[in-house]
Parts: C-alpha cells; structure tokens; sequence
C-alpha cells in the first residue's frame, strides 16, 4: 500500500462491494459466453454514478477484460501453430487470479490495476 492509498478515505462498505462485483462478475465468462464482458459492463453501467471508486473499478474491470478476450482471440489463432492450445491456459489461469486478488483488493477498499492491460475505457 502506498502513502497516498493510506491516506484516502476508505469508501463505503456498500461501495466496496459493488467495485468488487464488478471484477468479479467476469467469472460469469465461466458458464455464459462473453459472460465476462457482459457482467462488468452491466454492474458498471448501472452503478458507475453511484461513487467514483466504483466507477474506476468497473471501468478497471472491463478494461481488462477486453483484453483477455483480445488475448484469448490471438491464442486461438496461434492453436494452429499449437503453441495456442498452452497460452489459452496460462492466460485463463492468469486472468482467474488477477480477479480474484482485484475483487478482494476493491473489497478492502484499494483501487486496484491490472497488469498488462490495454486501457482502452478512460
């Protein structure tokens, strides 16, 4: 935790748990397709003018989101090659991790950023 993160306020419980679900909501790319677009672009649509964490976190959230799915799109390509077929399993296990760690990081009240993402919601 940085000096500048000790020194903020702590949001609200009910605000740390909506910036939570927005990160976690990916995981429903589990059991429906685009699922993990779709859950954060729904929670943070419907939740980003509650508070400014949220809205960060949800935009965090599918930010990064977009790009595992740029990255899954590539590592299908490159199953061709079958080099694909190892990628797509370290980025599923990569992506589970980052938001899991980001879901408990925004539940604690830290505005957290993913590694390696493309930023393209500002």
């Amino acid at each position: 935790m940085s000096d500048e993160q000790a020194l903020l306020p702590k949001p609200s419980q009910e605000v740390r748990q909506w910036a939570m679900f927005c990160h976690l909501s990916a995981l429903l790319g589990i059991w429906i397709p685009f699922g993990n677009l779709i859950g954060p672009l729904i929670l943070w649509q419907m939740k980003r003018e509650k508070d400014p964490f949220i809205d960060a976190q949800g935009k965090e959230a599918l930010n990064f989101q977009i790009t595992v799915a740029i990255a899954s799109l590539i590592c299908f390509l490159l199953m061709l090659l079958l080099i694909g077929f190892v990628l797509i399993v370290i980025l599923g296990i990569g992506a589970l991790v980052l938001t899991i760690i980001a879901g408990v990081k925004a539940n604690e009240g830290y505005p957290y950023r993913y590694p390696f993402t493309w930023r393209l919601i500002k």
